[in-house]
Parts: structure tokens; sequence; C-alpha cells
């Protein structure tokens, strides 16, 4: 009875709206009520509503929906009244969720056998144009694999491809997002007077022409014939009554075509991804313009499939598998350069604020807490951050979010908390919410591997973390294994639902009134514990104090000429000390306005943001700022004139591209830092910039270079850089090694185990460092973990020496290589990698077969030679 009710008050508000015209339903009802498969075409968010009262008081279908859109609509009300069955959404959790659809497809069967009706949609996905694509979608194969018997029913549906439930204008709104202004129309036509679309619903027994045993392809291109042969254009239908002869035909939403350039893959990669394709693919010849549905006949379980092969075999996380168009870009996933066809939604324009030439600075004051109010209390309506998820969030709306998560985040029983989120909006308000609970955030790297994440929580003494659960699918989905720390985590989707609407309206009330509940709050010294990269076996762990890196900050404000309308692109992780800096602290003290993006390995979608939001800054490592410019035009990132790099050395074609692309007075100017002195340590100044030099030591800082000594070197010579300073921690936690601190003239320097020199003005040149690292995906590698574990695996007691990693490639794609004596293959190298807990980006990619492992006098390894060996291979290659 509910659900025929629910069916009843559905058609009654959608006729508000839609005049819907149905035919075919007396034929189709002739022929059975039970057992029915429906196949429509899904040209908007809307039509399954539509199309399930159409169908409510004769069949009672049920839905097959990704889950997704269930999340995000009015079926997570009613989804057990209807019906529902949720498909997993294979974007997020790829290969993981593999198993989860065949079982959803099983049940779907069982339901149609035991006389359930079936609402399923063999695109899997809203339009993209207006004629329905299903690629190599093989669901309704499958189904007829299972039950070749079914009775099929086909559906198609037009008149809805311009709604605003359509992705008609270029991206694809959520159900929320293009329900909610109708309420507003209704209002303004009083209920009775909007003006109503027309849309047809057309019902068609299926006959023996339907090709259920001709296989994917062909019943493919029979339902795309079926579905295409009356799409209409994308119209617009007024809302409002004084508008009734305002509909009109517009034009079709703008494509995304996305230039590929595969040179940069190495050979041997593609070779290996080619044969991959080729394994997966009946054709002989693949070709890199190749579509793999289309073309191919890949669907979206084997898309899954290759994600996480590509996470295994190159440790490069896919962000999202939409981004497998081609075998292009296959290629390009596979060396760590995801592309993302995904339309950027439209910028309000209350992000574009007037040229203001006051000053980028920090005021005085200890806490983050205490400057954020300050900023907020200035221009509480000055729009300071923004992602494609959120939109453009104001001082005001963070205080407001803040404090409706301040009281819960209060009562998780411990003052350290982990803290797992990617850049985006929601983990800037979540950080400031912690500081304001008097909680210290600690930031789990999730790139590291179960064994070192275990390490790092247990070390920190964290028995909560906060994260959210679709981030925490979206990891897994990419091959992050969290194992039994799930427990430990505290979901932000359960904090809301535990959210009253009082509560809110509260809060709502309370951050246009008062802010004295932030206001008087006691915060812990710390702001942060961070992570090294682990150089030797486990990550250690680096408090950072408000004090540190405030003072950090403001003295590297001093090198630039920053004003109120600048805007970054934020697209480092937080668990990076620099993302900590870049995502939190410049936002939140400086008033640098950010735009926030999660997956900085995403070069085009990242030229596109900084053309939509006119951003005039990027920060980042030399590799995510060469992505960047490669796949962007001159005209995309005119508005620049600053750009930062660090981690790494910057490497002359970044130059070239900078001056290619950028307007004349861009410069880059390379940075230098460590997570222990949160984080900045050098920076060159624009106008004073030498190229190749990490530029002067912060004035907040004193330093000296030093041989093995600890004497004085030359200006010019090479020797280890030491430095001391407000920003410098005060030592690791609970670490029980040897001291990073030494006595150098009575003062107490740290060691930063890098190795430098310095020209007579002060120029700081990097030379290497002591301890042996490799940047993978944007990620440090530390080389000696990953031997360790191989050495326990495989050496024997009293044996020789078996074997040594060394990283060989190239400075843009490098690769982890094995030097064995023994008879061992890569794949079970790998397996005994990943069983320590270490994550895919730790995978050797080579294994070479010696002799012997070259040895010092000493009896140690012999990298230098090992290396040799390398530059060997790759000149005679």
């Amino acid at each position: 009875m509910l659900y025929y009710l629910v069916a009843l008050v559905l058609k009654s508000l959608l006729w508000l709206r839609y005049r819907v015209k149905v035919t075919g339903l007396d034929e189709v009802v002739k022929g059975g009520r039970k057992g029915v498969l429906f196949l429509p075409n899904h040209p908007a968010l809307i039509d399954p509503v539509i199309l399930s009262t159409v169908l409510a008081f004769k069949f009672r279908p049920r839905l097959l929906v990704d889950v997704k859109q269930v999340r995000g609509s009015m079926l997570k009300y009613i989804k057990g009244i209807v019906g529902v069955l949720e498909l997993p959404d294979l974007g997020i959790l790829g290969s993981v969720g593999k198993e989860k659809v065949l079982e959803q497809i099983g049940n779907c069967v069982e339901a149609l056998k035991a006389g359930d009706n079936l609402l399923m949609y063999p695109a899997g996905r809203l339009y993209r144009t207006r004629d329905e694509k299903l690629r190599g979608n093989g669901g309704v194969e499958r189904i007829l694999n299972m039950y070749p018997d079914v009775r099929i029913v086909l559906v198609r549906t037009t008149g809805l491809w311009g709604s605003s439930f359509s992705r008609s204008r270029g991206y694809q709104p959520s159900f929320s997002e293009a329900l909610w202004p109708h309420l507003k129309h209704l209002a303004a036509d009083l209920l009775f007077f909007c003006p109503r679309r027309e849309v047809t619903i057309e019902l068609v027994n299926a006959t023996d022409e339907f090709p259920r045993k001709e296989g994917r392809e062909a019943i493919n291109r029979y339902l795309e014939g079926f579905y295409n042969k009356k799409a209409p254009a994308n119209t617009y239908v007024p809302y409002y009554w004084w508008q009734f002869n305002g509909t009109r035909v517009v034009a079709e939403p703008e494509t995304v075509n996305v230039v590929v350039d595969t040179h940069e893959v190495p050979k041997s990669v593609r070779e290996k991804v080619m044969a991959k394709l080729h394994e997966m693919s009946p054709r002989a010849v693949v070709k890199e313009t190749d579509t793999l549905g289309t073309d191919l006949g890949i669907d979206s379980l084997m898309v899954a499939e290759l994600q996480a092969w590509i996470q295994q075999e190159f440790g490069q996380p896919v962000n999202n598998t939409e981004s497998f168009r081609t075998v292009a870009s296959v290629l390009l996933a596979a060396i760590g350069q995801s592309e993302s066809i995904q339309p950027l939604k439209e910028v309000p324009s209350k992000w574009f604020v007037p040229k203001c030439m006051e000053q980028m600075q920090i005021a005085p004051g200890t806490r983050i807490t205490e400057l954020f109010l300050e900023n907020a209390v200035r221009r509480p309506d000055f729009p300071i951050i923004a992602d494609q998820i959120s939109g453009v969030v104001t001082f005001r709306r963070m205080v407001l979010a803040i404090m409706v998560l301040k009281p819960l985040i209060e009562k998780i029983p411990a003052e350290r908390v982990g803290f797992i989120m990617p850049a985006c909006v929601s983990a800037n308000v979540v950080y400031l919410a912690m500081l304001f609970a008097g909680k210290v955030p600690v930031m789990i790297n999730w790139t590291v591997g179960l064994r070192n994440m275990k390490h790092c929580m247990k070390n920190a003494g964290v028995e909560h973390v906060l994260t959210a659960q679709a981030v925490i699918e979206r990891l897994e989905g990419r091959g992050t294994d969290f194992g039994e720390l799930k427990d430990k985590f505290v979901y932000l989707e359960n904090m809301a639902k535990s959210v009253g609407i009082l509560r809110k309206l509260c809060c709502l009330a309370a951050s246009h009134l008062s802010w004295h509940s932030l206001r008087h709050v006691k915060t812990n010294e710390l702001c942060a514990i961070l992570f090294t990269s682990g150089s030797e076996n486990f990550p250690k762990a680096v408090p950072i104090k408000h004090t540190s890196i405030l003072t950090c900050t403001r003295s590297a404000l001093k090198n630039f000429d920053l004003y109120w309308y600048d805007t970054a692109i934020a697209m480092l992780p937080p668990f990076h000390s620099f993302g900590l800096l870049i995502n939190f602290i410049m936002a939140d003290c400086a008033n640098m306005r950010l735009v926030y993006h999660a997956n900085p390995l995403e070069g085009d979608m990242i030229a596109r943001l900084i053309s939509a939001y006119q951003a005039t800054m990027v920060i980042g490592t030399p590799t995510f700022t060469h992505n960047i410019l490669k796949n962007a035009t001159k005209e995309m990132v005119k508005s620049l004139r600053v750009i930062i790099t660090g981690a790494e050395k910057c490497p002359q074609h970044t130059f070239d591209l900078i001056k290619e692309k950028c307007v004349e007075d861009v410069r880059l100017n390379e940075g230098y830092g460590i997570t222990e002195c949160a984080p900045l340590v050098a920076l060159n100044k624009p106008g004073a910039t030498y190229l190749g030099a990490l530029g002067k030591i912060l004035d907040c800082m004193e330093w000296t270079i030093r041989d093995e000594n600890l004497k004085p070197v030359p200006v010019g010579e090479t020797g280890m850089l030491y430095v001391m300073g407000e920003n410098v921690m005060s030592g690791y936690l609970n670490y029980d090694g040897e001291s990073p601190f030494v006595e150098i003239d009575g003062k107490t320097f740290y060691r930063t185990g890098d190795l430098v020199a310095a020209d007579e003005n002060g120029f700081i040149f990097f030379k290497g460092r002591k301890k042996r690292f490799v940047k993978i995906a944007g990620e440090m590698v530390s080389l000696p973990a990953v031997e360790e574990i191989l050495m326990k695996a495989y050496r024997e007691p009293d044996g020789d020496l078996p074997l040594a990693v060394e990283a060989g490639g190239t400075e843009e794609q490098p690769e982890l290589v094995l030097f064995t004596i023994l008879d061992l293959n890569r794949e079970e190298a790998n397996k005994k990698i990943l069983e320590a807990g270490l994550s895919p980006i730790h995978s050797i990619k080579r294994v070479v077969k010696l002799e012997e492992i070259p040895l010092l006098g000493s009896g140690k390894t012999d990298y230098q030679t090992l290396k040799a060996m390398l530059k060997a291979e790759e000149k005679t290659a």
C-alpha cells in the first residue's frame, strides 16, 4: 500500500512540470505482468522517477541503480519501499567492486525468475550527447547468458534532453542540485502554472529480431538504433508562467577533446600495456586511437580489471576509470598522467573578485584558529576556497560548518585523531574543526602501504581516524589496503546523519549573529603530526607547532608580492608538509584563495581549472607543473603570474614549457623544504632567481654547510646542510634512534641529510641526498625499505649478499630495479613487497641477474657501480 501511495504522490508532483505521453503500455500488459526486463535509455536523472510512476500500477518494477545515485537522491529514503537493487560504483571501487557487480547481476536474474520486474539501464550512465552510446557495456549480455529466455521490453524516453536533470549543460548535476531550484519555480508559478515539458515514453515488446544470442556488440548496436531513432535536440523549456513562449532549441554541450601525447611513455611500459589490451580484446590490431568500449569491446567490469592491473603493475593510482577512453589514455595512466574528460561545472560569478592590492600577510598571533577567525571577521562573505564538489565557499560558510562539526569531534575520546582526506574544501573545514575541538590532526599518508600506516598510527597513539566513506571507497578502488585499520575510522557521513534540523538552524543563526563558541576554545600547541618518508625503515613522526608553521609562512611571504585577489591551485595531499601549508594555512591564515583538486596527476583537468577560476599561482612538484603546462594552451594559463616548485630538481624542459606557454613575466621559482622544518627552508624570490638554485635560506633560520667532520666547507663546495630556527621541530615522537641534532659552535642544529653547495650570494644548490630515495607518482619511495623486505625474505645466514635495489629509468619516469644473484622473478619479489604491507608504488619494475653483488671495501653494497650499470644500459638502449 505504501509503495502505491509513494508512486501516486510522485506522479502528482511530476504532473506539475511534465506532460507525459505513454504509448505501447497496453500491448506490454497483454504479454504478462511478471518477470519483465525493461531496458530504457537514460537521458536525465529524472527519467527513472517518471518511468517508475508510469509502470508502478501495472508492473511495480524494481530499479537497478548506481549506489552513488541512490545516495544523492530521494531514493535513499524510499529505496526499501520500491525495492532498489544497488549497483556498486566501479568508478570509485574499481576492481574491488567487480565481484559485487557480478553478484548483483546474479541477484537481478534470480529476481526476474521469481517474477519480479526490473528496470535496468544498459548504458549505465546519463547521455553525454543527444544520442545514447552504450560503448562496450555488457550488463544486458550477462543477464541473457544467465537467463536467455527472459522477457524484454524496450523503452524509449524522449523530451528530457535539455532538462536541468540532464548533462545538456556539459556536466552531470546531482539530483538534489537539480531538484531544489524547482521548488522556487513552483512557488513563483503558484504550483499549477509552471510551463510543462513534453515527454514521450514508448514501450515496445522485444521481437525475434532482438539479437539475444549474438553477443554484446550486436545487442548494443541494436539498442542504440532503437534509442536514437527519434533523438530530439537539446531543448530548453522555461520555468515561469510568464515565459510560456520561451521553449527553444539550444546549442549542444561542448565536448572536452583532450590532445593525448604519449611520447613520454617508455617502450617497456608501452609493450606491457599493449600486450594486456591484446589479452583482453579479440581485436588483432590495437591502435592508440582505439576506444576501449566501441573499438575494443572492453566493458566497465573489464575496465575495472584494467585499472587494478595498472595500479599493481606500475604502481600508479587511477583516480577515475572514466578517463579510460582510448588506448592512449591507458598508456598515460600507466606513467601516472591520468587525463580527465569530466566537464567543469560553471564557476559562480561570486568567485571573481575585484583586484585588491592589499598584500597577503599573516597578522600577529600564535594559533591558526585565532588567525582564521580574525580573517573571517574582517570579510565574512569573502569567497576564500572552492572546488567542483562543494562550489564556492566563504569564510562565513566555513564558520557554519565548523560550528556543526566541532561538538561532534569533541566527543572523540582522544586528543590525537587521525585524518585521511584529499585536497578539497571539506578537508580544510574538517581540519579547522579538529583544531577548534582541541584535537591534534595526525595526517595519515595512505600511499605508503598498510605496514607503514599501522606503524604511524601506533607511534602517534591514534585510535580514531576522521575520514569520509566516499574517500575510503575511492582509495580502495585505487588499490589501497586499509585492512583492520578500518575499525578505527569515524566517517563524516555518519556524523552528518546525527545532526538534527534544530541543531543546523541554531548553527546557521549563530554563524550570522555570534561566534562566541569558537572564540575561547583551548587549542593544543601542535597543529598537526606529519610523517617522514621512512628512509631507513619506518616513517618517523614529526610534531608541527602552530608557531613553527606560522613563523615559516610569514618568512616565506616576504619573498613575494601576493595580494588578496591571488588564487592558487591546491592539489597536494595534506599529509605532505607542503600540502598542509598550502591547503590550509595559506587560506585560513594568509587569505590566499584556493581552488582544490584532489588528483595532481590530472594535468589536463588542472589546466582547465586554472582557466575557469582564473588562478594566478601554481604550487607543486616540477613533475606536476610540467604535466599541467603540457596539457594547457596559452589561453588557458594566461592568468598565471607565479609558479613555485619544490621536492625535486626542476628539469630544463619544464623551464622551456613555462617560456612557451606562459605570459612573458611569469617566472618559475624553485624552493626547498623538509617536513621537519614546517616545511620551508629556502626559496627563490621573483626577480632574483638563479636557474637551478633552491634559493636563499629563509630569514627565520640560521644555517651552515659542513663536511663529515663538522668543519665548514669553502664557498661553492658540497657539504651537509644544517639548520636551526623556530620553525624546526624539537624532535621526533617516540623515537629512540640516532639524534638528528648536533652541536655546532655552541648551538643546536638539525642535520637535514641533504648535500648542498652555496655560492658567494647565499644561493643554495642541491647536490644530492645522503639517504636513498626516489620519487614515484609524486611520493618519496625509500629504496632501503624495499630492499630490507626482500633481504628478510631471501637472505640466508652466512650466505652471499643476494640482492640490492636501485633506481633506474629517467628522472620523469623512474623505476625500481632489483639486482640479484638468485633465480628470482619480478612477480615473486613484488608479492613479497605487497605481503609486507608496502603499496604498489614500491613494486619492482625490472630484475637484473648478476654473478655477484658489487661491494665496497667496507663490505657494504656498492650502489655507485649499480647506478653506472643502469646508465650504461640506458645509453645502449
